[in-house]
């Protein structure tokens, strides 16, 4: 199989998994009840008023109906007007959306470039005091919630020392830092411990030694030989870990007010803007796809032995 062929099979699989998470949004809502009454309940309460409302939203058809129509319209990313804001849902998220990829990029630069430098140092100094430091911390990272950390950081750095702002979104370093060092804390954590963990693997193979033994400097065994097979299971935490920072920016936008996409979502599910909170998880959901085609496809370029099937 070819790679146009591969990533084409990848995409037609794609859709389906799109389509199940369209088809799990349409679920959830109507399982809250009837979505009329959720959203307008505390401000109307004549029935007719209510039944208008269902018409003009289409929820007054029968519901393999709006099933059909609710699909349709999602792949024309129509989720149809914002009740409390103004213009489409879509448009909503898609103008808060560059935000929440800026704060989860920086996060993800900061996690992969620090996870490798401490785990290929923790791994080249092994039981070392250093060693126990960096695993001490890496512990310490995917224990600590979020939340916590980041209102830590807020009364070390902004309320005590005063050097950064505790709150708000700014195209800024200063702005960016608090929220993407909370953001890349479990992260790097995570992958610290697997660079690790993979490097001690391949330090004991028969080809590092080889090379050794061959004459080669140490930074050469380490980084063109050792680290280079270690870096398939990296590309596929490193995939994951982008689309869990993508959703698990929800809470640290929240603590720090960075008005992206997770601090309106949260927004629009207290305050029942079903259309901005399907939007959302839609474009979160289809994010996640895209990220693991990407990874499928990288593991072919860095391993030649992985079969395109």
């Amino acid at each position: 199989m070819g790679m146009g062929q591969y990533i084409a099979r990848r995409l037609f699989h794609s859709i389906f998994v799109i389509l199940g998470v369209i088809t799990a949004v349409f679920i959830i809502t109507n399982l809250t009840g009837d979505p009329v009454r959720t959203m307008f309940g505390e401000f109307v309460t004549s029935e007719e008023e209510l039944q208008r409302y269902r018409e003009e939203l289409g929820l007054h058809r029968p519901l393999y109906v709006q099933y059909v129509d609710f699909v349709t319209s999602a792949v024309m990313l129509d989720f149809h007007d914002s009740l409390r804001l103004q213009g489409s849902a879509m448009e909503n998220v898609l103008h808060r959306f560059p935000r929440t990829l800026l704060l989860a990029s920086a996060a993800l630069f900061i996690a992969v470039t620090l996870s490798v430098v401490l785990g290929i140092i923790s791994a080249v100094k092994r039981y070392s005091i250093l060693d126990n430091v960096v695993m001490f911390f890496a512990l310490l990272g995917q224990s600590i919630p979020n939340f916590w950390l980041g209102i830590m950081l807020i009364l070390l750095f902004a309320v005590t020392l005063g050097w950064l702002p505790s709150q708000g979104y700014e195209l800024s370093l200063r702005h960016l830092i608090l929220p993407a060092v909370t953001l890349a804390a479990p992260p790097l954590a995570q992958m610290t411990r697997l660079v690790r963990s993979g490097m001690l693997d391949v330090m004991s193979s028969d080809y590092v030694r080889t090379a050794r033994a061959k004459g080669l400097r140490e930074s050469t065994v380490i980084f063109a030989h050792a680290f280079k097979n270690t870096a398939i299971p990296l590309v596929t935490m490193i995939g994951l870990n982008f689309g869990l920072l993508l959703a698990g920016a929800i809470v640290t936008e929240q603590v720090f007010q960075w008005n992206g996409v997770g601090l309106l979502l949260v927004d629009s599910i207290f305050a029942r803007d079903f259309p901005v909170v399907q939007a959302a998880v839609f474009i979160i959901a289809s994010c996640f796809v895209i990220i693991n085609l990407i990874v499928d496809i990288l593991y072919t370029w860095l391993d030649p032995r992985i079969r395109l099937t």
